[in-house]
């Protein structure tokens, strides 16, 4: 039988308090200065680990700490400073062509809307959220590989579409949670909840989640104690 929303609600609610209790620093893991650093290292963050980005945003942004510079950089050489990152060329071009319309659109300022943040080159919702939150304190749910992965495991939503399991999520958190939500999974998801390992016999959610019972029991060993099965 389909759990109902009001169950959902408070599962939710529950599953919040422990992860707040557990990290209780969570914050954006991001290093930036100013709106528009922030923007251009979640742009980088695509198909890359936060800890890659931060390594590559100090030389950037020493180099072009503002659109106005980066907008006049040459391509080339925001090319070599986030190579690491992958995705360079497509990141390269989204990042001047961003910096650009931020000078001819708004006047060099990071827009404090969604509408006009998914409307400039590179910057989709999960960007936009971002800068949101963190920024303009303004409540959105930031869904990335993390959030997807572990709503299902926790079977809130079914499926991979982003902006859907941002809205399921949305009625499920109450509203002054949804930017700390995203960044207590994330926190969780590098911790225990691990993709390829999950260690589900040391995670505080546990009597919480549905698929705790459902991962094979070599699964959920921590791998420090996993035993090597005979042949």
């Amino acid at each position: 039988m389909p759990e109902s929303l009001k169950n959902k609600r408070k599962r939710m609610g529950e599953i919040l308090s422990l992860l707040k209790t557990a990290y209780p620093h969570s914050k954006c893991s991001l290093y930036h200065q100013n709106p528009f650093q922030l923007l251009i290292a979640t742009m980088l963050s695509a198909q890359c680990t936060d800890e890659r980005v931060n390594k590559v945003t100090p030389p950037l942004f020493q180099h072009y700490p503002s659109p106005e510079l980066m907008a006049t950089a040459p391509i080339e050489s925001i090319i070599e400073l986030i190579r690491s990152t992958g995705f360079f060329n497509t990141k390269s071009q989204n990042i001047k062509a961003c910096s650009i319309e931020l000078m001819t659109r708004f006047n060099g300022d990071v827009p404090s809307n969604i509408e006009d943040l998914v409307s400039l080159p590179g910057v989709g919702r999960k960007t936009a959220n971002v800068v949101l939150g963190t920024i303009f304190k303004i409540p959105g749910i930031v869904v990335d590989t993390h959030v997807i992965r572990m709503a299902n495991l926790l079977k809130f939503v079914n499926g991979k579409d982003a902006v859907k399991i941002e809205k399921e999520l949305e009625k499920v958190i109450d509203k002054d949670d949804w930017t700390l939500f995203t960044h207590l999974i994330i926190d969780h998801g590098r911790a225990v909840c691990i993709a390829r390992r999950p260690q589900c016999g040391n995670c505080v959610l546990s009597e919480l989640c549905p698929s705790f019972h459902l991962i094979p029991e070599y699964e959920i060993e921590p791998r420090k104690t996993r035993k090597r099965k005979s042949s």
